[in-house]
Order: C-alpha cells, then structure tokens, then sequence
C-alpha cells in the first residue's frame, strides 16, 4: 500500500521548508529509515526519512522550491501502485497557490513572450512578484530591487540564491584576469585586490560556496554589531573548587555526567536569578524581563555555529542541566535539532576555553543584552596576605549592551559570576 510523506513541522514559528537536496529518486528502491529528501530552514537543515520499505513512486517538488509545511513530498510503495490521489494540485506549486488559481501573466514572472517581469514595475507590484520569502528578505536587506530577473524555482519562483547571484555577477577584474576569463577562466566573485579585485591569481584559487546556515549566522552577526553598542568585561574566578568536583564526579562511577562547561552555566543560571537586570531582552526600544532563564549556549557543529536554548534552566538541578545540554548538543550535531530549541533564550554562555583561548569578545545575539565567554583555565600570581601564589583561574568575558546596561552594573554582574564559581561545591547538589 503505498504512502506518502509530508513535510514536517520543524518549530512553532515554521511555515514552509526548502527542499535541499533530493538523496533518493523515482523509481528507486528506499529502505525503511533511510534519507530520502534533506530539508533546510533559515536556521538548521533536517534529513526526512522513509517511514516504510519500498520504492519511492514520486517526488512532487524540486531540488530548491519551498513547501509549506504538512505538504505531501513523495510518495512510496509498491512499483505500479496510483499515485494521483496524494499529488498536490500542481507540482512545483504550492497548493496555496493552486487554490487561489492559475497565475495571470501580470503574477508570473515571465510574460507571454518568455520576457522577466519587472519585480518594480508599476504594473507589477513587489508583493505580487512570485519571490520566496527568503528571496524578499534578502532584497530588502541589501536593497536590491532589480528591474527584472528570472526565477530557477518551481513555476519560476524567484529564489534567495537568484538573487544573490544577480547582486554578485559583476565582479571587479583586473586587466591580466580579464584576458584568462575571455580564455574560458572562472572568475569567483571577489578577488583578493583592492577592493575585491580579482587578480590573475585569484583564477588558480579554489571557491567554495558558503552553505544556508552560514549565510544566516554572517547576517545575524552584521546586524547585531549594526544595532547594538556593544563592549566588553574582562575578568577572572578562582577555578580550584571546579576542578575539584569535577574530579570528584569524574572519580564517580555512578554519579551523573556534568563537565566544567556544565557546571560554569549553571553558576551563570543562578547569578542572573541574582542580578535579573542582564536576563532581559531589547524589543523596539522597550526592555522586557525575562520570565524565567532560558539559556543559551554556543554549539559547534558541520553546519556552523548554532544556538540551542536549554527553557526554564532556573528550575534544573545541575544534573538535569548537563543533560539537557548534552541532549540538544547532539540534536544540533546530527542536524535534527528542532527550530523551536533554537530561539527564545534570555541569555547566552560561549566556552572557547575547552580549545585553549585565553581571552575573546563574545558578540551579542540579539534582542539579548549579554552574552558570557567562558576562557581556558590557566595558572595567576595572586596576592593573598603579602605572598603571592599561583592557583588555577578561569577566564571570563562578559559582552554587555551599553544601550541597556553600563559598566557599573555589567561589573556587578560578573562580581556575582565569579562569587558562584568560587562556592561551586558547595552551590551544587550532586
């Protein structure tokens, strides 16, 4: 009996996905729990597997179309089995389009001759433009509103990447790349001159093209720096006492598995119940207190840096947070975290000490007003009683935005960081 597939619901605030790349065609042969289709949001990318054994009997979007959600992908069964009654209206359409009827030749993105429409003309406004609404952000941010461009999506759907490629396509070349371009040379799109000229040597270069989720962290991180006057505080905590109880957990053979990362976060969740002032956000000029912590933590993985948030972590012992982190570090890795773990937090903590940096500036993500660099655990002179002795430090660096928070406060605040660190062992209940 065959069965069809739909496109999942990766979070609350997900409407449609793009489908990435198709692993499995028509007419092969798909083993139950096996990649069939990868699917991306603006935040992470997913892989939708078979839920059953068989063949798979049709696809109904394309490699780069957006599809809203619990819609029918494909479909799987038995070879010969009728598909038609799972195909949406239209391939390459959403059905929402399809309800709404065939596009007239002013909404298409062609004309009866086979011409672009112009996205601007008077004729044609913006908002009738078939554009993706990834498309329509990236027009907006870099305000780019070209007079025509044709569509690679489904029905001629105008895609992000089209008009990227459009924005980029006239790179500066110098007179010696000019010549090797007009011999069959790929020019890649900036050039290592003044200016992002490409020069002879740039030709030799190898490109790579930077993936969805990248493109997504680079703008978050152009407009935080843009809208937010951001600084940050430097200082140190006495690190003796979490070493010891991480050595004492590590010694445990039945104790729960809590890492110095773990536990720094957790003295951070019980500072900002302290200091509530820095677990805020920044919406449109007003400032709004954060109704409980929700915290989040920087997380590398093949895709690049994600963001899970671990809700409510006020009300997690410092077990049940190490795990919650542990959880969703993996989810985040694997590529199958969900959208809704990866938005909300209040506050953020990024550990950059596990690979040995001394000391960084952690950038806001905003609307959060603070974010916590954890640095590596090195030996300080201190002066305890007129002698001076070497004890093991743990860097801290805390990024404020001085918009909402000043020095004074921010100082306090890392105070009360370092004041929870120094009394870990006896702040945690393992």
């Amino acid at each position: 009996m065959a069965v069809a597939v739909e496109m999942p619901k990766l979070g609350n605030t997900v409407e449609e996905c793009l489908i990435a790349k198709w692993l499995k065609e028509e007419g092969q042969p798909v083993s139950a729990g096996e990649t069939v289709v990868e699917i991306e949001t603006d935040k992470t990318s997913f892989e939708v597997t078979a839920p059953v054994g068989g063949t798979v009997l049709a696809t109904f979007f394309e490699q780069g179309a957006l599809v809203p959600v619990f819609t029918k992908l494909f479909v799987i069964g038995n070879p010969g089995e009728n598909v038609e009654a799972f195909r949406p209206q239209s391939k390459g359409s959403t059905p929402a389009a399809d309800a709404a009827g065939s596009p007239t030749p002013s909404a298409r993105n062609t004309s009866p001759g086979g011409q672009p429409v112009t996205a601007t003309d008077a004729s044609l406004p913006h908002s009738a433009a078939p554009f993706s609404p990834r498309a329509r952000r990236f027009a907006e941010e870099h305000n780019f509103h070209p007079r025509a461009v044709s569509g690679s999506g489904p029905g001629g759907r105008v895609l992000e990447a089209d008009l990227r490629a459009l924005y980029h396509s006239s790179p500066k070349v110098s007179g010696a790349a000019s010549r090797r371009v007009q011999d069959g040379a790929e020019a890649p799109l900036e050039g290592s001159g003044i200016g992002g000229m490409v020069l002879a040597s740039d030709l030799d270069a190898p490109e790579t093209r930077i993936s969805g989720v990248r493109e997504k962290i680079a703008s978050r991180l152009r407009e935080a720096l843009a809208s937010t006057a951001q600084y940050t505080l430097n200082s140190s905590a006495d690190a003796r006492g979490l070493l010891l109880l991480r050595a004492r957990i590590k010694a445990s053979s039945t104790g729960p598995d809590i890492n110095l990362n773990d536990l720094v976060t957790f003295c951070t969740v019980q500072a900002l119940l302290q200091v509530p002032a820095l677990n805020v956000l920044f919406l449109d000029g007003r400032i709004h207190q954060g109704r409980g912590v929700h915290i989040g933590f920087a997380c590398d993985t093949p895709r690049g840096l994600l963001v899970p948030v671990v809700r409510d972590a006020q009300a997690l012992t410092v077990a049940a947070l190490a795990a919650r982190m542990k959880e969703l570090s993996a989810q985040a890795v694997q590529g199958k975290i969900s959208a809704d773990d990866l938005t909300g937090a209040t506050f953020t903590v990024s550990n950059l000490g596990v690979l040995g940096i001394e000391s960084f500036t952690p950038l806001l993500n905003p609307p959060q007003v603070a974010i916590l660099g954890v640095n590596a655990i090195q030996l300080k002179a201190v002066r305890r009683e007129g002698k001076v002795e070497f004890i093991d430090s743990i860097g801290l660096s805390l990024t404020l935005d001085h918009q909402i928070i000043d020095g004074a406060p921010g100082a306090r605040f890392l105070k009360v960081v370092r004041e929870k660190i120094e009394n870990v062992e006896q702040l945690c209940t393992i």
